[in-house]
């Protein structure tokens, strides 16, 4: 019998959809849209990228990352994975991993809960790298013609901002898409591939993830991009990228180790009393990553540009 709140169904498809789901799905829907929304209104870049984001490279570096050329490719190495931690709390990446965490720690013993946070963050990283090391040949062998090494001003949609746009909506939009998945509303698209390889949602998470280095217009990534565009030097923008995604979650998987170990398993076993808990969590999350993706990157930016209308918080202006 399923438990109160919840509607089973023949079984677990994949690890994003359990088997079990939400009773009240339509308001979860909206009620994690609103929140998508209301979080990009309220995000501010700046204090994210300038007071969290600069401040913790600038520490580790021992010197200003966003003013400081790199000088090497040794150096950009180094830049790339420590910027990377540095971005760790960009939106995105709090959205990514807030759809994995229901995930992640959910064993009883010190050892198992370990274990079950650690891998699924190795599966995570098995799908992301491939991506941004693919995108960081791509920026070797093109260099200085990629839209995002563009810093030219322009009156409407420039071939950066275009390249972001497009990026982050389709991550937005597939994140959208498993989240209806998740609560039961659509087939399960990933149930197919889950079957021969069950750990597939998780790469698929961490190739989202690795997307995000498509479009991201992150300023130190940015002094990144463009040194390896400048190198012509494929290896060396594989490298770099992938380090530079693999430093975006360790911060988050040290937090969520701690979180596994610092609770005592109480949230653990708080999501395992109740089989639609983690269905609703992960679909909410899910929900809430892709409004908030789509809605910073796409109607907050058309507003920006004068296209549209969507409300600014004062401290954006």
């Amino acid at each position: 019998m399923a438990a109160p709140g919840t509607v089973s169904t023949r079984g677990q498809t994949s690890l994003f959809v359990t088997g079990f789901f939400p009773r009240h799905r339509v308001a979860l829907l909206v009620l994690s849209l609103i929140a998508g929304l209301v979080i990009s209104y309220l995000w501010s870049a700046q204090l994210v990228d300038d007071q969290i984001g600069f401040k913790t490279a600038n520490g580790i570096l021992g010197h200003d990352a966003n003013t400081t050329q790199i000088s090497s490719i040794g150096s950009g190495i180094l830049f790339a994975f420590v910027t990377g931690m540095a971005g760790s709390f960009t939106a995105c990446n709090i959205a990514a991993f807030g759809a994995v965490g229901p995930l992640v720690g959910q064993h009883q013993t010190r050892k198992e809960r370990f274990v079950s946070t650690v891998k699924p963050l190795g599966w995570v990283a098995a799908g992301m790298i491939p991506v941004s090391a693919i995108y960081g040949i791509i920026v070797g062998i093109v260099g200085t013609r990629m839209p995002q090494f563009s810093t030219a001003q322009t009156s409407g949609i420039s071939p950066r901002t275009a390249q972001s746009m497009i990026a982050f909506g389709l991550v937005g939009l597939a994140m959208v898409v498993l989240g209806l998945a998740s609560a039961g509303m659509i087939k399960d698209p990933l149930a197919g591939i889950s079957r021969r390889f069950p750990n597939a949602p998780l790469m698929v998470m961490g190739a989202l993830i690795g997307g995000f280095l498509v479009g991201r217009p992150y300023p130190l990534f940015r002094d990144l991009f463009r040194h390896a565009a400048k190198t012509h030097n494929p290896a060396y923008g594989a490298v770099a990228f992938s380090l530079q995604s693999l430093g975006n979650i360790v911060v988050m998987g040290l937090l969520f180790i701690l979180l596994s170990y610092g609770t005592g398993g109480r949230v653990q076993r708080w999501l395992a009393a109740s089989p639609g808990r983690i269905a609703s969590v992960t679909a909410s999350a899910f929900f809430i990553a892709g409004a908030f993706t789509l809605a910073y990157w796409e109607l907050r930016v058309l507003g920006r540009l004068g296209y549209m209308w969507f409300p600014t918080a004062p401290w954006n202006n």
